[in-house]
């Protein structure tokens, strides 16, 4: 028998599957309006902060022209000592729209949802990946 879930696993499953679903509106609306996501790895001239739930949306709006995603085969949701955040390393695999390439990436993220919103949500991705895939994320194809 399975362990029960937490909130904050539970909404960080829901945010996988609207992402599968290309439901980036949905998305958007998990998070808390003061909510902060972090790229801690983010080269030069990409973002490294956003500050607010408008600009997650604005980060996320072309995330689906640009990205593919079919699957996320290898998810581990870590629990911490506060019930309210967790680690997640996890694989996304798709196609890149622009190219048809293979996208395959692993990351790392330490999330905190309050109240069924990510509060805070820094995302431990590979800057060379993205490099060697040819996509910035935010938009525009390189």
């Amino acid at each position: 028998m399975s362990a029960p879930t937490s909130p904050a696993e539970d909404t960080y499953r829901h945010s996988l599957r609207l992402l599968l679903d290309k439901d980036i509106p949905a998305w958007v609306d998990l998070w808390a309006e003061d909510g902060v996501m972090e790229f801690p790895f983010a080269p030069d001239g990409r973002p490294k902060r956003l500050e607010n739930r408008e600009a997650v949306a604005a980060y996320m709006r072309h995330y689906p022209d640009h990205i593919d995603l079919h699957d996320f085969p290898e998810l581990r949701i870590h629990r911490t000592t506060d019930p309210d955040t967790i680690v997640v390393e996890m694989r996304g695999v798709g196609r890149l729209v622009r190219t048809g390439r293979p996208f395959d990436m692993t990351y790392i993220a330490v999330v905190t949802v309050r109240d069924g919103r990510f509060t805070s949500y820094r995302d431990y991705w590979s800057p060379l990946a993205v490099l060697e895939a040819g996509t910035d994320f935010t938009g525009s194809d390189r």
